[in-house]
């Protein structure tokens, strides 16, 4: 009898030793002639516990984590081959709290399947989404997207079926599918899960949106540092196509609809939709102005749709089960799950499915354990390096679009970084602006001359040189910078900087909030 493993061959399992692990296995294996199959697949998203080794046994998948090379060979004499027990065992994965409260809907597959295996995600109910699909028809299509109340999960939150009808209604000979998986915001890493675990329901995303809006051609636009995740991508299109998925007449149907992988080269500003396309046209990734909106004018001057991976994941989900119940999850107009990314100085690092509406507190305190030093919490910033910094005492915010504009800050991508009181925000908030500097188009004025001007005073209000006078033009340069820039770039740099002076002034030298101040 085989004995069946799954370990995972996505980037963070590899860079804990993920390939080691399975050398070592394969060695004991040998050793004590027992005949086993190892599967690589995606990570499940508990990423303090990479390596996870799991082993099929009768009453489900058995894990072990984290594992390391030299505990193989212990494990294996206390029966890994049959699920037995050992300190490292876990039981069954989906049993763990971190996954039981989770709820599961683009990363459900991830972690189980083998991403390279057509068989294995239609098992699981891949492509029922598309087979829907090619029964309604376009504007039946765009009509489901529009009732699950489904907005683009990179940041802006702007109503997916709003940019798809603009451009089904757009009158050309040739219309594009852009996915944005240029991921470059800090303590984020769903694209990657995704392209890495479960790369066929992107494809399948991407045909729909060809389908709804006529489009024939898909790219993924991802970055140089993603390279696990471009061949995973690369091969799974290549897999659809060898069964009529991608290509002509896809799914025997008469639509046809190709895609293919472009690998960027790592600038942050080619995640704005806009500087993507003039990279992706294989030029200097710079900010367009607009009007024309993309999908009006968009990659080679062609109708284009450009989504974040998380929103043309969820496609699939929405057209498969119907558009309601996708609606049923979340709250006010952010509908449906967003696969919350948790990291920094966090105990229990790693990917969070669930409904819009969760706490920010019980995230990081309850779900991601605190701190990992074990100090107290200090902030989090939520949205990446341009993120607002949500001190403790507003932790019971919402995990919604419109409750966290509220208060000055983003969702964005999803991510959260966590800070200990050891945390000097005034240095975080300096390098927001240098980070807007560096990584600037130079396209317009109060992104390029504003970031490096707001250095400046930065560094002027933390020596304590005219405290007051420099914290006047600082904030009227975030004013500036949030109103006047071309993209969120240079807009959002100031949430970190003005959260930061507004939340913990005593890290830029100035006396501390009082708790009625707090409040």
């Amino acid at each position: 009898m085989t004995v069946r493993l799954f370990i995972p061959k996505d980037a963070c399992a590899i860079a804990c030793g993920a390939d080691e692990v399975v050398a070592a296995i394969e060695a004991a294996a040998r050793k004590t002639g027992t005949a086993i199959e190892i599967v690589r697949t995606g990570s499940r998203g508990m990423l303090w516990l990479e390596p996870l080794v799991e082993v099929e046994t009768a009453d489900g998948r058995i894990g072990y984590g984290p594992v390391t090379e030299d505990d193989v060979y212990g494990l294996v004499a206390a029966g890994l081959f049959q699920g037995g027990a050992h300190e490292l065992r876990i039981g069954k994965p989906e049993e763990h709290p971190f996954m039981a409260k989770q709820t599961r809907l683009t990363f459900a597959r991830c972690g189980i399947i083998d991403p390279a295996s057509y068989t294995d995600y239609c098992r699981l109910g891949g492509y029922k989404g598309l087979e829907r699909a090619l029964q309604l028809g376009p504007a039946e299509i765009i009509e489901e997207v529009k009732k699950s109340g489904l907005r683009g999960r990179g940041g802006a939150g702007f109503p997916t079926a709003i940019k798809w009808k603009t451009v089904a209604d757009a009158k050309d000979d040739r219309k594009y599918i852009v996915c944005n998986a240029d991921e470059g915001d800090s303590g984020t890493f769903a694209d990657r899960m995704i392209m890495e675990g479960d790369p066929f329901q992107l494809i399948e995303g991407m045909t729909i949106a060809g389908l709804a809006v006529g489009a024939t051609k898909g790219f993924v636009y991802t970055r140089s540092e993603y390279p696990h995740a471009i061949a995973a991508m690369a091969k799974a299109i290549e897999v659809a196509r060898q069964h009529g998925m991608l290509g002509v007449n896809i799914a025997g149907s008469q639509h046809s609809f190709d895609m293919e992988v472009r690998m960027g080269a790592g600038a942050y500003v080619c995640g704005e939709e806009t500087a993507l396309l003039d990279s992706l046209e294989g030029g200097r990734g710079t900010v367009r102005a607009k009007p024309p909106l993309p999908a009006h004018k968009g990659l080679f001057q062609k109708p284009t749709v450009i989504n974040n991976v998380l929103s043309l994941v969820a496609v699939p989900h929405i057209l498969a089960d119907g558009a309601q119940k996708y609606a049923d999850f979340g709250m006010g107009r952010s509908r449906g799950t967003m696969p919350v990314q948790i990291a920094g100085n966090v105990r229990y690092g790693g990917l969070f499915e669930t409904a819009f509406g969760i706490p920010l507190g019980e995230l990081i305190n309850d779900i991601g354990g605190g701190t990992a030093s074990g100090r107290p919490v200090k902030a989090a910033q939520v949205g990446g390096p341009l993120g607002a910094y949500v001190p403790t005492w507003d932790f019971d915010l919402p995990f919604d679009y419109e409750e966290f504009a509220k208060r000055d800050a983003l969702i964005g991508h999803g991510g959260i970084v966590v800070f200990d009181d050891t945390a000097d925000l005034a240095k975080m908030a300096r390098f927001a602006m240098e980070f807007c500097s560096v990584e600037s188009c130079g396209k317009c004025t109060p992104c390029r001359i504003g970031s490096t001007r707001g250095v400046e005073l930065m560094d002027r209000i933390m020596r304590g040189e005219r405290r007051e006078a420099n914290l006047a033009v600082l904030t009227d340069l975030c004013h500036t910078m949030k109103l006047g820039s071309l993209c969120a770039l240079g807009g959002f740099t100031p949430y970190p900087v003005m959260s930061a002076l507004k939340h913990f002034p005593e890290d830029f030298g100035a006396a501390p909030r009082t708790l009625e101040a707090a409040e």
